[in-house]
């Protein structure tokens, strides 16, 4: 039981110690920032909220961490895109995965209107059939609720057809 109390607190101080590794600031555009890494030179240091070792910088000489030249660099060391006209603040970057996210539904969208002409069409198909099947006088049997085949009489034989004249108005139309 101690034995697992001692583990449960050195996991927590793991932990804690991950958390205060982190780099706090507020970039250009007034968004907070969070990383692993130094904020660029551009930033002043009294937008610099945390930093690891202590809550704010002692002095104006930030520590740099060292970099990995085979390490892929980080969304906060990268330079950050032009706007894409000037004034709009819109991020390029953004409007392009904007614009993918569009394609995306626009290809969603396509694929999900082709599977509903493909059952309407099969839906067409098997009602024609059946209505052929009611226009040439043939004898139809369906399955009551017991699982019995039975045989259509008038009135049932009148509503099916019906049935199947409405299938064939909204399924077949071109």
């Amino acid at each position: 039981m101690k034995m697992h109390k001692l583990l449960l607190l050195a996991v927590a101080c793991t932990w804690a110690m991950g958390a205060a590794a982190q780099w706090q600031w507020i970039d250009k555009d007034g968004r907070k920032v969070f990383s692993d890494r130094p904020p660029p030179q551009e930033i002043p240091d009294k937008n610099v909220l945390k930093q690891p070792g202590g809550n704010r910088p002692a002095n104006s000489s930030r520590v740099a961490v060292p970099v990995d030249p085979d390490a892929a660099p980080t969304a906060a060391a990268a330079p950050k895109p032009a706007a894409s006209a000037p004034g709009t603040g819109k991020d390029k970057e953004l409007e392009e995965k904007k614009a993918q996210a569009e394609a995306a539904e626009a290809a969603k969208k396509k694929a999900e209107d082709e599977k509903v002409a493909k059952a309407k069409a099969e839906n067409c198909t098997r009602a024609k059939a059946a209505k052929a099947a009611f226009d040439a006088g043939k004898p139809i049997t369906q399955a009551n609720a017991q699982g019995e085949r039975i045989f259509l009489d008038g009135p049932a034989r009148a509503a099916e057809a019906k049935r199947i004249d409405g299938i064939v108005a909204s399924d077949c139309v071109r």
